[in-house]
C-alpha cells in the first residue's frame, strides 16, 4: 500500500470558493515539497448545487486522487451527506453547525461567522483553508500570509474570517495530522495548461476556439499568453467558423490549433474532411465528456474514441494521439504539431475532462521540443499537390507569384477540380502514400508506454493510465501496463508481441471502444474488460479491488 498519502476534500455550493480553496490547499502542500494531484468535481451551475475538490498529496510521485480522505470540510448539509462515507478510519470531518445538529465530526458555524462580512458567500473556502492549516500545524501568522497572497480582494475580511475559524477549531484539531515535508517544490499544471504550453513550445501561431467544457480553458490560457508569445487567439462565432478559420490560417502558413469537446467537434467534422482533402495541417484538441448530445458537460468519459478515429466523410488520413499524463500532454502536443505539418494532414489530440481539468505536480525539460519542419517549395512552377514519392507535396504560402490553390474538390496536381477516373485514383493513392511514411516515422518515436515487467498485462489509454498506475501502487499489485500513445495509426509493430497473451483492458466507456480497437487493429483479445461510465474517473482503491478480482 502506498505510504504517506494524505487526502483533503473541500465541498460546498458553486460560488463559495470551493475550487479556489482546493488550489490553495495544493499550494500549501507544494510549499512543503510534497507532490500533489487535484481533482475538481463541479456541476454545470454558476450558483448552488454541489462542488468539491479532492487534493491528494504524497512525498513520492502521485498519479491520481483518492476518495478516502483524512480531512473533509463541508460548508453545507448536502456536502456533508455526500462525503461522510468517504472519511478515512482515522480521519476528521467538519460540518456546518448552522445547518446540522449533533452530527458525527466537528461542527463549525460557517454561516454565523460569515454573515459579519459583506462578501460572505466568498468566505467559506477561506474557512476551509484555515481548518486545513490548523490541522497540519501551520501557525496563524503563516496562515495570514497565505491568505494575503491567495485572496488579495477583501483581504482584511478574509484574514478576520480565517482567524475566527482557526480559533474555533484550534483546541480540537491543532496539528492533528503529521504531514511530512517532501524533497522540493515543483510546478503544478492542469492538463489543458500542459496542452497549451506544449503548443506554444511547438511553435503555435494561431488558436481558434469556441468555449465548450472541458476544452474551454485552453482558449483562456492561450489568450492570456498571446501578447507574450506573439499568438493570434480568436474566439469566432461557432465551431464551424473555428475549423474553417484554422484552415485559412494554415493556407497562409500559420501553425493553427483548435479545441472543443464532442458536440463542438461534431460541428467541425465537415471542416475536418476539408482538411483531409486539402491536406491542411490542422491540429484539433478533442477533450471528451459524457455524451451523447449535451450529455454531462462537466464530467469525464472516453466515449469519443471511435468518433475521433472515424469523423469525417470520405477516406483520409489523420493522426490521433492520446496523452496518458499531464506531463505527457505537453510533449505530445508539440510533437503532434510537428507531425501534422511534416505530413500535411489533420491531427487530433484526444483527451478527457479528467486530464484536461485535473492538476498535478510535474517536472518538465524544454530541450526535447522541436519545431515543425514542413517540406517547402524551392523553385520552378508550383504544383500544390505534386505527386511525390512519399506523397508529401512541397508547401508554398502567399504572397507569391505562383498560383497556390487549396480545394475541397478532388483535383489534379495544380489543385484544379477533376472528375477524371484516372486522376481520382491517382490522387487517392497520392494521399494514402503518406500513411506508410507516417508509420515509418512513428517507429522512431515513443508510441507506447510500458510500465512494469511482470504479472498480468493491462491495456489502457489516456487519463485512465494515471488511475491504473496509482491503483497498482495502492494495491501492491504486480502487473505490466501497456498504454498506446498513438491510436491512429495504432502502433501495431509495438503491440503485436502481445496478441497471443491474455490481457485486461481498462477504460471509461460502456461499449469498450478501446478494447474493440485493439482487437480490430492488433488482434489483441481482452479476457477481462474493467469499464466505468458514470462520468467519474476510477478511484485507485476501487480500481485495485476490481483488478484483484480478475487476476
Amino acid at each position: 500500500m502506498k505510504k504517506n498519502v494524505f487526502t483533503f476534500i473541500v465541498g460546498g455550493k458553486a460560488g463559495e470558493g470551493v475550487k479556489k480553496a482546493g488550489s490553495v490547499a495544493s499550494q500549501i502542500f507544494i510549499e512543503r515539497g510534497r507532490q500533489v494531484f487535484q481533482m475538481d468535481d463541479y456541476m454545470s451551475l454558476i450558483r448552488g448545487g454541489h462542488n468539491f475538490s479532492v487534493i491528494s498529496t504524497a512525498t513520492s510521485e502521485i498519479h491520481s486522487h483518492y476518495m478516502k480522505a483524512g480531512l473533509i470540510v463541508n460548508s453545507d448539509k448536502r456536502s456533508y451527506e455526500i462525503h461522510a462515507n468517504e472519511l478515512d478510519k482515522n480521519g476528521l470531518i467538519i460540518y456546518n453547525s448552522d445547518e446540522i445538529d449533533n452530527a458525527e465530526g466537528i461542527g463549525v458555524p460557517f454561516y454565523s461567522e460569515a454573515k459579519k462580512f459583506p462578501a460572505k458567500n466568498l468566505l467559506y473556502g477561506v474557512g476551509a483553508v484555515a481548518i486545513l492549516a490548523c490541522s497540519i500545524g501551520i501557525s496563524k501568522n503563516d496562515l495570514n500570509e497565505i491568505i494575503k497572497k491567495e485572496y488579495p480582494s477583501f483581504v482584511e475580511d478574509n484574514i478576520s474570517f480565517a482567524n475566527a475559524i482557526y480559533d474555533i477549531v484550534f483546541p480540537t484539531i491543532n496539528n492533528k495530522f503529521e504531514v511530512q515535508n517532501g524533497d522540493k517544490k515543483r510546478p503544478i499544471l492542469t492538463g489543458n495548461q500542459s496542452i497549451a504550453l506544449g503548443a506554444i513550445a511547438g511553435g503555435l501561431d494561431t488558436y481558434y476556439g469556441y468555449p465548450m467544457t472541458p476544452a474551454s480553458s485552453i482558449l483562456h490560457i492561450l489568450a492570456a499568453q498571446a501578447e507574450k508569445f506573439g499568438l493570434a487567439v480568436i474566439h469566432p462565432e461557432n465551431e464551424i467558423a473555428v475549423i474553417n478559420m484554422a484552415i485559412g490560417s494554415a493556407f497562409a502558413g500559420a501553425k493553427a490549433m483548435v479545441g472543443s469537446s464532442g458536440g463542438g467537434f461534431a460541428l467541425m467534422v465537415e471542416g475536418l474532411s476539408l482538411a483531409g482533402m486539402a491536406e491542411a495541417p490542422i491540429l484539433c484538441v478533442l477533450s471528451m465528456r459524457p455524451g451523447p448530445a449535451t450529455g454531462v458537460p462537466t464530467y469525464t468519459e472516453q466515449g469519443d474514441l471511435n468518433f475521433a478515429l472515424n469523423a469525417g466523410h470520405g477516406e483520409f488520413l489523420r493522426i490521433v494521439a492520446c496523452p496518458g499524463s499531464i506531463k505527457e500532454a505537453f510533449y505530445l502536443t508539440a510533437e503532434l504539431l510537428d507531425l501534422v505539418w511534416k505530413f500535411q494532414t489533420p491531427g487530433i489530440i484526444l483527451t478527457e475532462k479528467h486530464l484536461s481539468e485535473s492538476s498535478m505536480t510535474i517536472e518538465m525539460e524544454m530541450k526535447n521540443i522541436k519545431w515543425a519542419e514542413p517540406k517547402y517549395h524551392k523553385s520552378g512552377d508550383y504544383k500544390r499537390y505534386l505527386d511525390t514519392e512519399d506523397g508529401i507535396s512541397p508547401l508554398l504560402f502567399p504572397p507569391s507569384k505562383e498560383i497556390i490553390k487549396w480545394t475541397s474538390y478532388e483535383h489534379d496536381e495544380l489543385g484544379i477540380t477533376t472528375e477524371n477516373p484516372e486522376l481520382i485514383t491517382k490522387m487517392h493513392n497520392k494521399r494514402y502514400k503518406k500513411n506508410m511514411h507516417i508509420i515509418d516515422f512513428l517507429k522512431q518515436l515513443k508510441t507506447v508506454n510500458v510500465y512494469g515487467t511482470g504479472g498480468p498485462l493491462i491495456f489502457t489509454y489516456g487519463s485512465t493510465t494515471m488511475s491504473v498506475l496509482e491503483a497498482l501502487h495502492y494495491g501492491d499489485i504486480e502487473a505490466t501496463i501497456i498504454q498506446p500513445i498513438y491510436l491512429s495509426p495504432l502502433p501495431v509493430w509495438e503491440l503485436e508481441r502481445y496478441k497471443d497473451e491474455p490481457v485486461i483492458t481498462i477504460e471509461l466507456s460502456k461499449m469498450g471502444q478501446f478494447t474493440s480497437l485493439l482487437k480490430e487493429k492488433a488482434n489483441i483479445q481482452s479476457k477481462y474488460l474493467i469499464n466505468k461510465y458514470d462520468g467519474r474517473p476510477f478511484d485507485p482503491i476501487e480500481l485495485a479491488e476490481k483488478i484483484k478480482e480478475v487476476i
